[in-house]
């Protein structure tokens, strides 16, 4: 896109500057023929004042385009360049007073080329001493000197103003260039911005689905082996019982890990209801189930986070509490709110002295974003109690 628009100026340019190579060509041309139809002086002297003409033509081309397209103009070769070009148009213009007209192709340059202090000073040397010198070289009457001395003035003021007026121009968009230059720079640091933190939050949800998901069944994993090492000698019966939790743990772990390659729903959830995947999920986890309010089909982002908040407090409980505690899930639905709680009557801990981990953090990052909220009640020796309310909207029925 910048390319795009970076040849489209260049071409503006370059279509713009054409016209002014024109405009120049034009003035020139119409100067020579001026001087040369001209009545007065002799021909001689408007031979010599078309010749000092002629170099304008290989000196603009050569030198004055390369340093109008500057940006900026390097001063010492503008000053250099327009003190050669009034070299020859001064005593041409002083020979012959038509080719002041010249100087309509001349005055633009020097605000194109100088700074406006310059500029000024050498807008006033091309109007006021061709005027100057023609009227000392040929003693014209007085009617005439008084009709250039006010042709030049009035040329002089019209040349300052319309300099003045094109500077500011210049400025202005000199100054707009700098900001759209500093407005890309910006677009550009605010995409790379929001590129890191959109790989930021993508890494953030997938070490949530990872911990909440494949880690938490890992790790019931390695205590059902743990169980079963402990009743392979004396409970053979709860040892294959635990030997079958740990064929559905790993056939889960493999659903969720497929489903968080595609993108998809929790497998728990995948052609179930929220009801169903909790009562699958406490049985694996040997926790009741208690469901209150009426029953219905809630939007994906709710119960995804309902489903992930007890897979996290069930882990936890098991993992911190033992394997003998009672855990007991309830889940309530109400008119415009999601409520699911997980509670124990193990060790209980202290919330306030946790630091680090995914699980809590995770837990209640979960619920900000679906405008919910993640509560943690818990102390030493009194058990833990995890409520996640979420905000709901009815789903109406096609």
């Amino acid at each position: 896109m910048s390319d795009a628009a970076d040849a489209g100026s260049a071409y503006t340019w370059e279509r713009s500057f054409r016209l002014w190579d024109t405009y120049f060509a034009l003035i020139w041309v119409v100067t020579v023929a001026y001087v040369l139809a001209a009545e007065h002086p002799g021909w001689p002297v408007r031979a010599v004042a078309s010749a000092l003409l002629v170099p304008l033509v290989p000196l603009y081309v050569v030198v004055g385009r390369r340093l109008i397209q500057g940006d900026p103009p390097d001063q010492r070769q503008a000053g250099g360049y327009l003190t050669a070009a009034l070299a020859l148009f001064l005593p041409s213009a002083v020979l012959a007073g038509e080719t002041r007209l010249l100087a309509f192709a001349l005055l633009p340059q020097c605000f194109m080329t100088l700074r406006s202090r310059s500029a000024l000073v050498a807008v006033a040397v091309i109007n006021l001493v061709p005027v100057v010198g023609w009227a000392l070289l040929w003693r014209p009457d007085t009617r005439d000197v008084v009709f250039n001395v006010l042709f030049c003035v009035v040329t002089l003021v019209f040349s300052v103003a319309l300099g003045s007026w094109t500077i500011r121009i210049i400025e202005q968009s000199q100054e707009r260039a700098e900001l759209i230059a500093e407005l890309d720079a910006s677009r550009h640091e605010i995409g790379r911005l929001s590129e890191a933190h959109g790989a930021l939050a993508e890494r953030e949800r997938l070490t949530r689905e990872i911990h909440d998901t494949l880690a938490q069944g890992f790790t019931s994993l390695v205590m059902l082996v743990q169980a079963v090492e402990a009743e392979l000698d004396h409970d053979v019966p709860e040892a294959r019982r635990h030997l079958r939790l740990m064929d559905e743990t790993a056939r889960q772990n493999l659903a969720e890990a497929r489903a968080l390659v595609a993108g998809g729903a929790p497998a728990d959830l995948d052609g179930a209801s929220l009801q169903d995947a909790l009562h699958r999920l406490a049985a694996r986890h040997d926790a009741t189930l208690e469901v209150t309010g009426p029953v219905r089909m809630l939007p994906a982002g709710p119960e995804v986070v309902a489903l992930r908040a007890c897979q996290e407090a069930l882990a936890n409980a098991r993992k911190h509490a033992g394997s003998s505690v009672t855990v007991g899930v309830s889940l309530a639905y109400g008119d415009d709110s999601l409520m699911v709680s997980v509670r124990d009557d193990g060790c209980g801990f202290d919330p306030a002295a946790v630091r680090g981990g995914y699980g809590l953090a995770g837990l209640r990052a979960r619920a900000v974003e679906v405008g919910g909220t993640a509560e943690v009640r818990s102390a030493p020796g009194d058990g833990t109690a995890v409520t996640v309310r979420l905000p709901v909207v009815r789903r109406e029925l096609p």
